[in-house]
């Protein structure tokens, strides 16, 4: 091993000892990759810099990131979500288990339509959690349903993960949201059969909504709120992502057309004020400017680990594992799984899929597949605990009664129920390359 792989082993090795002692996430990437290259190289090293950074900051794809954020975050300050549980709780609930059904549903409503982990559990948390404790469901089925559907808009279209992945694994956004769409709604039919066998196992755990609450509201006024409540967002999304799967548009140009029409909703609704866009404008800017932070540092880091040969130091650990491709495969995910526990998916996405993505392109890996895989892998470290942030905002909004402990020993059958999702794409990759193939991308 020579000298310049042991520095990239130590730069890895410094980048996680500065997120343990709590440095912030970019500047760790950034002052592990400019320290260590430049002990490898001296100054040199970096003068392709300026150039990668401008690449980031010029991309015409990474536009939509803000123009999708600005579209969640619109549609959730809205209270969006507060209609659409009462309405698919009703629809679902004379079924045992129906509360948990709709509580997935309404997970990919609004991972469609948001995609924000955080506000869309802290919104089932606050409105759904009180209501099913009281109803008679255990602790840790209430919250490992919560976490498990707030976070299925990191897989269902359109998401940040995949927009990132594309652009890492040089396929188009249009591409990896085909991809991602049957996986997605794969790992939430798995999710509402495991709710309704448990149920049908033991209806005791789940029962129905009262038949009191479900005659509060008539047919008829559930049908209207289902077309004005449900319609209008969904409508919404089957316009952005169809464009951009049919190649009506590019990602940029139909992120613009969801941002425009989230602001219409709230504005038919009679929701929109100057100041909720005023604090809509300040959350797009937090997060966006927290994700642009993060690609410019890792931009530092990926130039660095190059320049130490740490890519011939990744292909000759890919080569000690037995199986080949598939066994280097399973070892990456595997690996990515235990990353989870610790890091971020963003920190994961650009710091360790960089390290092993030239071995699959060699190996000619279906890139696509590949990202898919990545993304459903992704998903669980939200899950995981220590640091799984879906389990963090929960606990936040829990009511005195849930104890931390509760909600991880909740999270652990999802996670189960997430690698048997994940398993089904690895086993069959049609249901990861059906949609882009049939569309013709």
């Amino acid at each position: 091993m020579s000298p310049t792989e042991l520095l990239a082993i130590g730069m890895v090795a410094a980048f996680f000892i500065l997120l343990i002692i709590g440095i912030p996430v970019g500047i760790a990437i950034a002052a592990s990759g400019f320290i260590f290259g430049y002990i490898g190289f001296g100054p040199a090293l970096f003068n392709l810099l300026p150039a990668r950074i401008y690449g980031v900051v010029t991309n015409y794809t990474f536009m939509a990131i803000p123009l999708f954020v600005f579209m969640g975050v619109m549609l959730e300050k809205s209270r969006l979500a507060e209609e659409l549980i009462d309405i698919i709780g009703h629809m679902f609930g004379r079924v045992a288990g129906g509360m948990g059904v709709a509580i997935i549903l309404v997970g990919v409503l609004l991972g469609a339509a948001t995609g924000i982990v955080g506000a869309t559990i802290v919104t089932l948390g606050l409105l759904t959690l009180p209501t099913l404790l009281r109803r008679g469901y255990p602790k840790t089925i209430a919250t490992g349903m919560i976490c498990a559907s707030g976070t299925l808009g990191q897989i269902i279209p359109p998401s940040l993960v995949l927009i990132l992945l594309a652009e890492i694994l040089g396929e188009s956004v249009g591409t990896m949201f085909a991809a991602a769409m049957v996986p997605g709604l794969t790992l939430s039919a798995v999710y509402i059969v495991a709710i309704l066998g448990l149920a049908a196992w033991k209806p005791d755990l789940m029962p129905p909504i009262p038949q009191s609450e479900r005659d509060a509201m008539s047919t008829g006024t559930l049908i209207k709120k289902i077309i004005l409540v449900v319609g209008p967002p969904i409508g919404l999304v089957i316009a952005v992502l169809g464009s951009i799967i049919g190649g009506v548009a590019a990602p940029t140009e139909a992120a613009s057309m969801g941002a425009v029409g989230a602001l219409l909703i709230v504005a038919l609704s009679g929701r929109l004020s100057y100041d909720l866009l005023k604090t809509v404008a300040r959350s797009t800017l937090l997060i966006s400017s927290m994700v642009f932070f993060i690609l410019i540092c890792a931009q530092v880091f990926g130039l660095a680990f190059r320049g130490l040969g740490g890519e011939h130091l990744v292909e000759r650990m890919f080569e000690w594992v037995p199986g080949g491709v598939n066994g280097a495969l399973l070892f990456m995910l595997l690996l990515i799984f235990v990353l989870g526990f610790f890091l971020e998916w963003i920190e994961i996405t650009y710091i360790a899929l960089p390290l092993f993505l030239p071995f699959f392109m060699a190996e000619g890996v279906d890139l696509v597949w590949l990202g898919v895989l990545i993304c459903l892998n992704l998903q669980t470290s939200f899950l995981t605990p220590p640091f799984g942030w879906a389990l963090f905002f929960l606990k936040g909004v829990a009511p005195p009664g849930v104890s931390t402990l509760d909600i991880y020993k909740g999270a652990i059958p999802f996670i189960g129920l997430q690698a048997i999702a994940l398993l089904l794409v690895f086993l069959f990759p049609g249901l990861a390359l059906w949609l882009p193939e049939a569309i013709g991308w």
